[in-house]
Order: C-alpha cells, then sequence, then structure tokens
C-alpha cells in the first residue's frame, strides 16, 4: 500500500474511532511497524495543519484522536447548541478541577475546597465518565474516593495529569 494509502486509512480509523487509538494498535491493523505508524501520523496532523483543515489530529490519553481545529471553537459554539457542545458549569469545571489536581479524594474533601455541597455535581460527572469512584476510605462509613478518567484525559486534550497547568498559590 503507498504512503497516501496508508495516510488514508489512519485517518479513517481515527475518524470512525470514539476514542483515543494506540500507534501500536493502528501499527499491527496496517501491517507495519509502529515507528512506521508514528511518522504516518506526523505527517498527517502537518498536513491537517498545514491545508488549514477543520480538523487535526492530537495526542491524548495514551493514543491519537481526530478533533477539531482550536482557532475554529468560537464559530462551532455559535453553530452547534451548548447541550451538543458538552460544556461543562463553572461549578463542574471548579469541582473536576479540585478532584483533578488533589485525587483521590472524598465528597466531603471536596466540598470543604469548595464550600458547597456537590452531590449532584459529582452525580454528573460521573455520567460523563469525567470521574470514577476509585475506591473508599478507610474510616467512619468509609466515604467514596473520586478520580479522574481516561475520558477526562480526553475531554481536555491531555496525554497525561502531568500535562495539568502549575497551580499559582
Amino acid at each position: 500500500m503507498s504512503r497516501e494509502n496508508l495516510k488514508a486509512v489512519i485517518e479513517a480509523i481515527l475518524f470512525l474511532t470514539e476514542g483515543p487509538v494506540q500507534a501500536d494498535k493502528i501499527a499491527s491493523g496496517l501491517g507495519i511497524s509502529s515507528k512506521e505508524a508514528q511518522n504516518l501520523l506526523c505527517e498527517l496532523q502537518q498536513e491537517l495543519i498545514e491545508q488549514q483543515r477543520g480538523l487535526r489530529i492530537f495526542e491524548v490519553a495514551g493514543g491519537y484522536q481526530m478533533g477539531t481545529a482550536p482557532e475554529l471553537a468560537p464559530y462551532l459554539e455559535q453553530a452547534v447548541s451548548e447541550e451538543e457542545s458538552g460544556r461543562l458549569s463553572t461549578a463542574a469545571l471548579e469541582t473536576l478541577a479540585i478532584i483533578a489536581y488533589k485525587q483521590p479524594l472524598t465528597r466531603l474533601e471536596i466540598e470543604s475546597v469548595r464550600g458547597v455541597r456537590c452531590e449532584h455535581i459529582l452525580d454528573n460527572l460521573l455520567k460523563r465518565k469525567l470521574i470514577r469512584v476509585s475506591g473508599r476510605k478507610e474510616g467512619p462509613g468509609r466515604p467514596l474516593v473520586y478520580a479522574t478518567t481516561q475520558d477526562f484525559l480526553r475531554f481536555f486534550g491531555l496525554k497525561d495529569l502531568s500535562e495539568l497547568p502549575p497551580l499559582d498559590r
């Protein structure tokens, strides 16, 4: 298969899959080396940028995923309703940030940082699979402990938690 055909297949794979795809998986599916798959992914990433296309390939959560060009966000937000765009409320973002930076932690620990109750927000974040119950804390009542998920990394376009911006203290 030619290089151009391989890139077309990779583009189609990324378009069809909902989550990130690892370069190794692409390589095995196409019968090429992992290094060659990564080279083709880099070429495809660069071509999409150079051609000023509306789609981009991002490296997130240990794999590659297709998404929209960040500079198009204002236009997309106007064209797509808030429900379809997947926006989070300020309260949900605050709660998610607390969990991301201090995980794992309990609902009471989150509420002590925020200063308000957050059961409803936690339920919504769980439904959206941005957080998960990672266990129970030892102690009275054995409260649930929350942590972020791979979907959280995908939602924010992060490779891993080390890419979170540093906290200003």
